[in-house]
């Protein structure tokens, strides 16, 4: 793991129901006994910006990509990459894990693309850990004329969260066009806070 990631440290933060897993049976065989399999059936990720792909009602298991996208027209995709398995969606990305490299793989349908998105799934789940956190605790202070500076100090804190993943994983920020980077821009710009949220509260009301 390139993060330390446990299962403790989520639950002490968001409550063990807000922790999302997939049970081990719904891995194929060729990644059941991954790191990446193992961190999402034991430590999991908060839910919210991330959501975890359901495994199949009939079958128990989790669709491969070959089953939700067509792998052929995608370029520059690893040989294989078919048989991964999809464990999540983010954005309008399936997300899989390449269970030899340890690596988390964005798809793309619609722009036909596959990109790397993390070295492990540690890195995925401090991401969204990070993000997720910042949407449930950041505080706009609910005064108009501090609005400009609420937004340069959200924008510093979008930043730090790029900046200090990239010291460890320089996949998820490798550019604006990650599904990660677009994430971190919606949430800069006010977007994504929802529920009872400080900032939902301060920004809808």
């Amino acid at each position: 793991m390139i993060f330390d990631v446990t299962r403790g440290a989520l639950a002490g933060v968001f409550g063990e129901d807000r922790i999302a897993t997939l049970p081990a049976a719904a891995f194929p065989p060729s990644a059941a006994n991954s790191e990446g399999a193992r961190l999402l059936q034991t430590v999991g990720v908060p839910t919210g910006t991330l959501w975890l792909r359901e495994p199949d009602e009939d079958t128990g298991l989790l669709p491969l990509v070959q089953e939700v996208v067509h792998v052929e027209e995608f370029e520059d995709v690893s040989q294989g990459a078919g048989a991964w398995p999809v464990i999540g969606w983010l954005l309008n990305a399936h997300l899989a894990l390449d269970p030899g490299s340890g690596k988390v793989y964005a798809f793309d349908a619609d722009e036909g693309t596959a990109r790397g998105l993390h070295t492990d799934v540690s890195a995925l789940v401090q991401v969204t850990v990070r993000f997720q956190r910042l949407l449930e605790e950041f505080a706009f202070s609910g005064d108009d004329g501090d609005e400009e500076a609420d937004f340069e100090r959200l924008e510093r804190e979008v930043e730090r969260i790029r900046q200090e993943t990239s010291r460890v994983d320089p996949l998820p920020f490798q550019d604006d066009e990650t599904v990660w980077a677009v994430v971190g821009d919606e949430i800069a710009a006010g977007q994504r806070f929802t529920g009872d949220s400080p900032g939902a509260r301060s920004l809808y009301g």
